[in-house]
């Protein structure tokens, strides 16, 4: 649990802080690049999931006497976190070193996000 909040708190704190300097330092490299619509989605669905990881670890607090729901709990937090490394990190590799086979590894960490919504819906089954 203590390691989804903090993973959700950090991934948001870098969120923010990347999303910032997207907007204002990088604004005219991405766009020249043409890259600024993927550097944008890279930082949602950053702070997409480092939301979905506060929850993890709060709903693993409350659910404590569900060991069934902790256990898909705990999985989906740990997808959740490879997800968002794998998916944004590599938009993110992409957008600065231009690299594009690093856009084949996005859909990876795509279909952890997926796999771990899925794994947060089964959980309260």
């Amino acid at each position: 649990m203590k390691l989804f909040i903090q993973s959700g708190a950090a991934l948001g704190l870098l969120g923010v802080a990347l999303g910032a300097f997207g907007a204002h330092a990088l604004r005219a490299t991405l766009a020249a690049s043409g890259r600024a619509d993927t550097y944008e989605t890279a930082v949602k669905y950053q702070f997409y999931h480092a939301l979905a990881l506060l929850a993890v670890g709060i709903l693993i607090q409350l659910l404590g006497n569900n060991p069934a729901a902790v256990r898909l709990l705990t999985i989906a937090g740990y997808l959740f976190l490879a997800g968002v490394i794998i998916f944004s990190g590599s938009l993110y590799i992409l957008c600065f070193s231009g690299i594009t086979v690093f856009g084949a590894i996005t859909p990876i960490g795509g279909v952890l996000l997926i796999i771990g919504w899925a794994l947060l819906f089964w959980a309260f089954l």
